[in-house]
């Protein structure tokens, strides 16, 4: 029995090797599968073998032979999991520089000991931001170009070993960031030597008004109707803070409505009736210090231009939507206007102004007014507190020594105008109106408007507004007309605003049925 079990042991070595060369594409192929299957038959193969104690020479070469390959893709499967990402060293494969980054803290080590990026606004270099490659290369770039001026006093070598380390790494960055430097330089060039001006912006603006009235006046015929106005702003700084504004104009007309007493220039359009160009404003602004301004105007200076409104129906098709006493058609020719800030919210605004044809006449003069129809002269103030709070207020008086009162509405007589505005600020929207007493030698008026205005209706910028009031009625009728209108004021983009309007008016001129109810669409170009 002895015998017969040695001459096995010693014939087993040789029937295993001719079993793993007969097998061996076998056990490549499973090899091949050892990531998703380790537990494969080579790996039983071997605790079996491993308890023959016996065979300790030829039994675990020829083990440790066959299994190589198994421990081999066992190995090259590990290389695949995240810990490859450990590998990946080298800077410029990372998309963002990182305050962890050798990069980043040679910089900011730099940065520290030389000052090369004066950083953000506050003067801060804010090292625990992470930073896109470009904005990297940037301020090492920035860093260079200190450095390089240092050298000739002397720099330590390590700064420099890690400064042509960097160059090194961001070298790709570095050379794109130059190229666009470059060509931000061309066109900036190109810009200089085509642009209109280096000291005037023109600005301008189209403005639409398309009218229709859902109902009639007995013997008064009226339909539907499309006005327009262009305006071509050119405006000169020389200073930065001063402007020479030189306006060119051109308009068909007001509304209808325009046409009645009390509805003068309904449409705010201030035309001439046909599209002729001509000059609107010409006036020079400038600060006198930090709490004056200044206007010194050749042409078109009106009472508002001067005296602010603080009601807030701006945005309304009608010029009825600010306060009627503001729209008094005194002077509006040159003049002169003062600003003067006692604080940030308490204001004084005056003004002085004559007709342009009165200032031109050596009869009249510019401090000479008349008492005809015509040209007059008119000066006026208003004190005004328009803190960002809850309330404001103004109080106004006008003086006018002669001629229109009101654009369309006149008297002969001087006139004197006391007035007053107020707002209430919400926050989401505003309630406001304005009031004024107009007395004259032979007659007074009163006029009023109240209403209330939504910001941000329904989108961003949108403006619903509703408000009606009592205008000016000077002419002998008998009463003063009365108006309401609501609007809604929608820009869809800074260039193109819409302002869908309905506009009620009961003009009170002793006729029958002299109520009109109008639908207006305005539409604001601005470029």
């Amino acid at each position: 029995m002895s015998k017969l079990l040695w001459k096995s042991l010693l014939a087993a070595p040789a029937a295993l090797g001719a079993a793993l060369a007969v097998s061996g594409s076998a056990v490549a192929v499973e090899a091949a599968a050892i990531e998703f299957a380790t537990e494969t038959a080579p790996v039983e193969l071997a605790t079996e073998v491993a308890p023959v104690e016996l065979a300790t020479e030829a039994a675990p070469v020829q083990l440790a032979a066959a299994a190589a390959p198994v421990e081999s893709v066992v190995g090259v499967d590990a290389l695949n999991q995240p810990v490859q990402l450990a590998q990946i060293t080298s800077v410029n494969q990372l998309t963002d520089v990182l305050p962890t980054d050798w990069a980043f803290q040679a910089l900011q080590s730099l940065v520290e000991q030389y000052g090369c990026i004066q950083g953000y606004p506050d003067r801060t270099y804010r090292g625990n931001a992470s930073l896109t490659r470009y904005e990297f290369a940037a301020g090492l770039n920035a860093c260079l170009d200190v450095i390089a001026q240092l050298v000739a006093t002397g720099i330590n070598p390590d700064d420099l070993a890690t400064i042509r380390r960097l160059q090194e790494e961001f070298q790709a960055e570095l050379n794109t960031l130059r190229g666009r430097v470059d060509a931000l330089e061309a066109d900036v060039a190109e810009l200089e030597a085509n642009q209109f001006s280096t000291t005037t912006k023109l600005r301008g603006q189209v403005d639409f008004h398309l009218a229709t009235p859902f109902d009639t006046i007995p013997g008064v015929e009226d339909s539907t109707n499309f006005n327009s106005r262009a305006r071509l702003n050119f405006d000169t700084s020389f200073t930065g803070e001063d402007r020479l504004r030189v306006r060119l104009q051109a308009s068909s007309g007001d509304l209808p409505l325009g046409d009645i007493g009390g509805f003068n220039n309904v449409s705010g359009l201030q035309g001439e009736g046909v599209l002729d160009l001509r000059v609107d404003d010409f006036y020079y602004a400038f600060p006198v210090g930090n709490r004056i301004d200044v206007t010194l105007a050749a042409n078109s200076l009106s009472v508002d231009d001067v005296l602010r409104e603080i009601t807030p129906f701006g945005n309304g098709v009608a010029d009825a939507a600010g306060p009627q006493y503001l729209d008094a058609g005194m002077g509006g020719g040159a003049g002169v206007g003062l600003s003067f800030a006692f604080t940030d919210s308490i204001i004084l605004d005056a003004l002085y102004t004559v007709n342009t044809a009165g200032a031109r006449s050596p009869s009249i003069g510019v401090f000479r007014g008349t008492n005809e129809l015509g040209p007059s002269q008119a000066y006026g103030a208003q004190l005004s507190f328009i803190p960002e709070g809850f309330l404001s207020l103004a109080a106004t008086y006008l003086h006018s020594d002669g001629g229109q009162v009101f654009q369309g509405v006149g008297t002969g007589k001087a006139v004197d105008t006391y007035g007053g505005q107020v707002n209430l600020n919400f926050g989401g929207f505003n309630i406001g109106g304005s009031a004024g007493f107009v007395n004259f030698d032979g007659g007074d008026d009163f006029i009023w408007n109240a209403g209330v205005v939504f910001d941000d209706f329904f989108a961003e910028g949108a403006q619903l507004g509703i408000y009606g009031g009592q205008a000016p009625q000077l002419i002998g009728s008998v009463d003063n007309p009365f108006y309401i209108e609501g609007f809604l004021n929608v820009p869809f983009n800074e260039f193109l605003t819409i302002t869908p309007s309905v506009i009620y008016a009961d003009y009170n001129n002793g006729l029958a049925d002299e109520t009109l109810i109008y639908g207006v669409i305005r539409t604001t170009f601005r470029f």
